[in-house]
């Protein structure tokens, strides 16, 4: 049960993920969250390296979805502006919102990748439905009230998985 909140690849940040390297795996599609992924969580607008990033994705045929828990006016605010796709109120890590996403975009589950901050929306969402997942560390080290409770628990879940010698990387990131 526990290998669902195991990310299947974990990289510093978003400008890590390359779209040759998707491509050359078979990826089509990226599910991403926003908030600590994209941008910090209290910030409205793409930074001009998101938007470069996401001009870089379409250039080469990668397509992307935004699927964030957050409210509408959040998710739209930002997602409109640069013509992206999204979903709000997802409710992850329910399946419905990434099947949802898979289905508009075209493509087979092998042909996704989702992107996120966290273990127990993101990861958890996208291993429960199939997809292989890309954790990156959160952009800041501040959150919201619900996402502060869910980082006390991705911690002991990253300090169980090391000690088990199932991850690597260094988690210094998630101490606070």
């Amino acid at each position: 049960m526990l290998k669902k909140f195991l990310p299947n690849q974990h990289v510093q940040s978003v400008f890590e993920i390359k779209p040759l390297d998707l491509k050359n795996q078979g990826i089509k599609g990226i599910v991403t969250d926003l908030d600590n992924t994209l941008v910090a969580w209290d910030t409205r607008d793409a930074t001009p390296e998101i938007v470069e990033w996401f001009k870089l994705m379409k250039e080469n045929g990668i397509q992307v979805t935004i699927i964030s828990n957050n409210n509408e006016k959040r998710v739209t605010s930002f997602s409109e502006p640069l013509d992206i796709p999204f979903i709000y109120s997802a409710r992850k890590p329910l399946g419905q919102a990434f099947r949802k996403a898979q289905h508009a975009m075209g493509i087979r589950k092998d042909e996704m990748v989702v992107i996120g901050d966290q273990l127990l929306t993101d990861v958890l969402g996208g291993n429960r439905a199939g997809l292989h997942t890309i954790l990156v560390v959160p952009i800041v080290q501040t959150d919201g009230f619900l996402t502060r409770i869910n980082r006390k628990i991705e911690r002991r879940l990253l300090s169980w998985f090391r000690r088990k010698g199932m991850i690597s990387w260094e988690e210094q990131q998630w101490k606070k």
